[in-house]
């Protein structure tokens, strides 16, 4: 009865947008009222506990998630406002007029590219949003977003999910890194077909893109193998990312996909090298931003992570005091680079505050979705909600526990939307299990990480940022309700691959 009522907000967000077709605004605080009544009622959390951990919750979706969501949709916004993108749209149909190759090159390369940059949504905002704009179906393009931010989750932004695990586990972050790659190998590959195959709504849709669709996925799968058993796992995505993108750039013009059936209505046009550069700024100066600040240049790193306020926000046992970084943040980051390419762009800083405005107000109700998430997997976590899931699980599989090692990680994305926080919230409890069955501590850890990938693609918070990105509202359980079609095999595919392949390393 304890382990149901601990898992009554997640069955709430399951039954609420997968069969009541709520909207998730209305949806997920009710979640955390449920949250709320378990933790005072049957964990006998005191009530100024709950409602710091909420505010905990608060604070983590303000900053840094929420400032990088409205900084994603705020530049993308501001692009479309003054022409930029219209550019970007000549430019990557001068790559292939063909859909199917776009969807491949937006979605998952360039999709890949935000995640291992910036992560917190931006991997879904931004491409799904780019697609939207090119013609494609805006449930169709989320679900393929979806599909695509779900393996680089595991290493997202410069591989903080993955070094975070390693730090809290105490195992080595190239031997974990490498585990993780493993594991996701098949999946890597097997992505692309499906963002193809939801994409165009047929699997008739492969043909003539197959090899292409498959070497995409090993243009991923092979790159991060190798930079995660060599390098570990901060450049694991962002490495593999350009990998796709150049190779599906030079494929498309060695080998033109030519079938007027998947072709775009857009023609593109000659663009200057100057205009091609200045619409393309937002997204360099992101680059370049994120990559100088990051943990790879700590001349600059170091001294910008000491701009920060460090506070006591949760009153109860075990709380930390919660940091705000000031200026190495990708939100702020993005904004910084908006700025300064809407300037270059002709952009007045009276419209740019018009683009913020109209951007804050069209996120109203995915904002209020992610604050009652967030704010929900705290209580959930402080109170001991999130643990009692865990442990049941363990006891009640024994040593086919690995088997679902998997989906632990998947509920703690699931709840979070936050490959770091399900790694932070089951980490050790993974490693905890490997000890009880005398499995491979490593192995059982980077199935966590593994299968936070397959929890990204249902959580809430995703879904929202796809919904609020490109403003389709009552959407949210339409998607929910076809993504869990792929989670389903997903889960139990990485299930199989965590069983069996211990026996292998």
């Amino acid at each position: 009865m304890n382990f149901i009522l601990a898992l009554s907000p997640i069955l709430w967000l399951i039954i609420s947008l997968g069969f009541l077709k709520m909207q998730s605004y209305k949806a997920c605080p009710i979640a955390l009222i449920i949250s709320f009544a378990v933790a005072l009622g049957i964990h006998h959390m005191n009530v100024p506990d709950a409602v710091t951990a909420a505010l905990e919750g608060v604070a983590l979706a303000c900053w840094p998630i929420l400032l990088v969501i409205i900084a994603a949709i705020f530049t993308y916004n501001l692009t479309t406002y003054n022409k930029s993108m219209d550019i970007i749209k000549h430019m990557l149909t001068a790559v292939s007029k063909d859909r199917r190759v776009l969807v491949l090159l937006i979605g998952w390369g360039f999709g890949a590219f935000m995640e291992g940059m910036a992560g917190f949504g931006t991997a879904i905002a931004i491409p799904a949003s780019m697609l939207v704009a090119l013609g494609f179906n805006p449930v169709k393009a989320i679900l393929a977003c979806l599909i695509a931010n779900s393996v680089p989750t595991t290493f997202g932004s410069i591989g903080i999910p993955a070094s975070t695990l390693a730090n809290i586990t105490g195992l080595d972050p190239i031997h974990l890194a490498t585990y993780i790659s493993l594991q996701l190998l098949p999946l890597n590959i097997i992505c692309p077909l499906l963002m193809i195959i939801i994409s165009e709504g047929s699997i008739k849709a492969l043909k003539g893109v197959f090899l292409l669709t498959v070497l995409s996925g090993l243009a991923l799968a092979i790159p991060e193998l190798i930079i995660a058993a060599f390098a570990g796992p901060e450049l694991a995505a962002m490495g593999s990312s350009i990998v796709i993108l150049a190779f599906i750039v030079i494929y498309s013009k060695v080998r033109p996909v030519n079938n007027p059936q998947y072709a775009m209505a857009i023609e593109p046009a000659h663009v200057p090298l100057r205009g091609g550069f200045i619409a393309c700024l937002p997204f360099i100066l992101i680059f370049l931003f994120l990559l100088f600040t990051s943990k790879l240049v700590p001349a600059i790193n170091i001294p910008l992570n000491t701009i920060r306020t460090a506070v006591q926000i949760y009153t109860g046992q075990g709380g930390t005091p919660y940091t705000f970084v000031w200026i190495a943040t990708p939100g702020i980051l993005i904004f910084l680079a908006a700025i300064i390419s809407g300037k270059i762009q002709s952009s007045g800083f009276g419209e740019m505050f018009c683009v913020f405005k109209s951007t804050v107000i069209g996120l109203r109700n995915t904002i209020i979705t992610i604050i009652a998430v967030i704010a929900t997997a705290k209580v959930m976590g402080y109170s001991g909600m999130t643990s009692e899931i865990a442990r049941t699980a363990v006891d009640a599989t024994g040593i086919m526990y690995p088997f679902i090692a998997p989906l632990i990680g998947s509920v703690g994305t699931f709840i979070t939307g936050s490959g770091t926080s399900s790694n932070v919230l089951f980490g050790n409890l993974q490693t905890d299990a490997a000890v009880a069955i005398s499995a491979d501590k490593t192995w059982l850890a980077a199935a966590n990480s593994a299968g936070t990938c397959a929890g990204k693609m249902i959580s809430p918070q995703s879904i929202a940022i796809a919904v609020g990105a490109i403003a389709l509202k009552g959407k949210d359980s339409e998607i929910l309700k076809e993504i869990v079609k792929v989670y389903v095999p997903f889960i139990i595919l990485l299930g199989c691959i965590v069983y069996f392949g211990q026996t292998c390393i």
